[in-house]
C-alpha cells in the first residue's frame, strides 16, 4: 500500500512539474514575441535632450513642405517621467535617465507640443479620418428659416424631476446685424414662471449647454407642454422676441434611462390679438398619387373657457364632409384647464382628387367636463368657394396647389357654420 501511493505521489508530481515548465515557456515566449513586435514599430529616433527633440523631428512633421499648412498631427508617445534626459540603448530605444525633477527645461523654439518635451513622435494621425459625419439636420433649413433649437429632455421618476438640456441654436435672424441672444423656458399651462438662459453675445450660433430642472409629478407629466422663447438683447437693454419652440410631452417616452435629444425650428408668435372665440393653428396637406388629405392639428389660443367648471377638458374634433353630408371624424386628446392648449396632433382622411370640390373640414374646439354636457367653443369649415371664403378658402386653394407640401395657418373661430 506504501508502496502504491508513493507511486501515485511520484506520478502526480511529475505532472505538476510538466505543466510547471510549460507555463514558463510560454510566458518567456510571449514576452519575447512582445518584444521583437515593439522592436518592429518604433523607428530609429536619434538621441537628444529633452526639448531639442522636437526641434529635429516635430520640424519634419509639423512644418509645411509648401506654402498649405499641413492637415496631420503627430501621434506622440509621452515619457513616463517628466523632466529627464534621454540616453540611446542598443535597441534604438529611448528611455529616460533620472535627473533633477525641478530643473527648468532648457529654452527653445515653442511648438504646440512644448509641454510634451521628452516625448518623440512615431507618426502623424489625420483628424479628416476621424470626424463624425455631420448630421443632415443641421444643414437642411427650409425657406426663410428663422433658426433652429436643440435640446434634450429625461425625467426622473423618483424625484418627480424634468430635466432639460438647451443645447444649441443655429441660424438665427436678427433684426439688427449683431445678435446676443437668450432663451426663456416655460413649462406649459404654467406662464407666470420660466427659466432662463445666459446671454451670449455678439453670435448667431450659440451654444448653450446648460441644464434646467422643473419639478412635475408623473401624473401631470404628460398633460404638459415645453415653450423655448428665443430673445435677442439689444445695446439699449431691450428685449426682441426671435422666435419660438412648443413642444408637448404627452408623445414621448421620458425615463432615466432614455434621455431624448430633439431639435425643432423656430416658428414666429402670432402678434396679433386674439379673436373673439379665439384662434386655432393647423396644417393642410394633400398627396394627390395616395388620395390622401392630411390635418395636422398644432394649437389654439385666446379660448373661452367656462370658468363654472372644475378640471375642465379641451379637445378639438376634425370631420370630414362631402356635399355638407358627414363622412368621418376623428379626435385628438384633451388638454386639462388652458386657454392655450398645444396638440401636434396628426389625422389622415381618404379623398380622391375629383372630391376636393364638394369636400370640406370643419374643425370644432369642444370643453367637456365630469357630469356635463360638451360645450361648443368654436369651430372653423376650411374647404372650396361652394363653401368657405377669405382665409379658409386660400388655405384650402394653397394646400391644392401645392401637394404634399404642408401648409400652416391661423384662423379665427366662429359659432356659425
Amino acid at each position: 500500500t506504501k508502496l502504491a501511493v508513493a507511486i501515485a505521489g511520484g506520478v502526480i508530481g511529475g505532472i505538476l512539474l510538466f505543466i510547471l515548465i510549460g507555463i514558463t515557456t510560454y510566458l518567456l515566449w510571449k514576452k519575447f514575441y512582445y518584444l521583437l513586435s515593439y522592436q518592429k514599430l518604433t523607428s530609429p529616433v536619434k538621441p537628444t535632450n529633452g526639448n531639442g527633440i522636437f526641434q529635429e523631428q516635430l520640424t519634419s512633421e509639423i512644418q509645411p513642405k509648401s506654402i498649405s499648412r499641413s492637415r496631420s498631427v503627430p501621434f506622440i508617445i509621452p515619457p513616463t517621467l517628466h523632466g529627464q534626459d534621454w540616453i540611446n540603448l542598443t535597441n534604438e530605444e529611448q528611455v529616460q535617465e533620472k535627473s533633477d525633477p525641478y530643473r527648468i527645461p532648457q529654452s527653445g523654439p515653442r511648438s504646440s507640443f512644448h509641454s510634451l518635451a521628452g516625448a518623440y513622435v512615431v507618426g502623424t494621425i489625420n483628424p479628416e479620418l476621424y470626424k463624425f459625419p455631420e448630421d443632415k439636420s443641421e444643414m437642411d433649413f427650409p425657406e426663410g428659416s428663422i433658426g433652429r433649437l436643440w435640446f434634450s429632455i429625461e425625467y426622473e421618476q423618483e424625484s418627480e424631476r424634468l430635466l432639460v438640456s438647451l443645447i444649441k441654436i443655429r441660424k438665427l435672424k436678427p433684426p439688427a446685424d449683431s445678435c446676443s441672444p437668450f432663451v426663456k423656458i416655460y413649462l406649459l399651462p404654467d406662464e407666470r414662471s420660466y427659466l432662463q438662459s445666459k446671454t451670449k453675445r455678439k453670435t448667431l450660433n450659440p451654444q448653450f449647454d446648460e441644464n434646467f430642472i422643473f419639478q412635475v409629478s408623473s401624473k401631470m407629466l404628460f398633460q404638459r407642454t415645453l415653450k423655448f422663447l428665443v430673445y435677442h438683447v439689444d445695446k439699449q437693454k431691450k428685449h426682441h422676441l426671435l422666435g419660438q419652440v412648443v413642444f408637448p410631452l404627452k408623445n414621448e417616452t421620458l425615463t432615466e434611462d432614455n434621455k431624448l435629444v430633439i431639435w425643432r425650428d423656430l416658428e414666429k408668435e402670432n402678434s396679433e390679438p386674439p379673436s373673439e372665440y379665439g384662434d386655432i393653428q393647423f396644417s393642410l396637406s394633400y398627396n394627390d398619387y395616395l388620395g390622401r388629405l392630411t390635418v395636422v392639428v398644432l394649437r389654439a389660443r385666446g379660448l373661452k373657457l367656462q370658468e363654472e367648471t372644475h378640471a375642465v377638458s379641451v379637445y378639438i374634433k376634425v370631420s370630414l364632409m362631402n356635399h355638407n353630408k358627414f363622412m368621418k371624424s376623428k379626435k385628438t386628446a384633451a388638454v386639462l384647464g388652458s386657454p392655450n392648449p398645444v396638440y401636434n396632433e396628426t389625422f389622415s382622411f381618404k379623398a380622391d382628387q375629383t372630391e376636393l370640390d364638394t369636400a370640406s373640414l370643419c374643425l370644432s374646439v369642444l370643453q367637456s367636463a365630469k357630469g356635463e354636457k360638451t360645450h361648443l367653443l368654436g369651430r372653423v369649415v376650411v374647404g372650396p368657394f361652394m363653401y368657405t371664403r377669405g382665409k379658409e378658402l386660400e388655405h384650402w386653394n394653397e394646400m391644392i396647389s401645392k401637394p404634399k407640401e404642408l401648409i400652416k395657418r391661423w384662423h379665427a373661430l366662429c359659432h356659425s357654420m
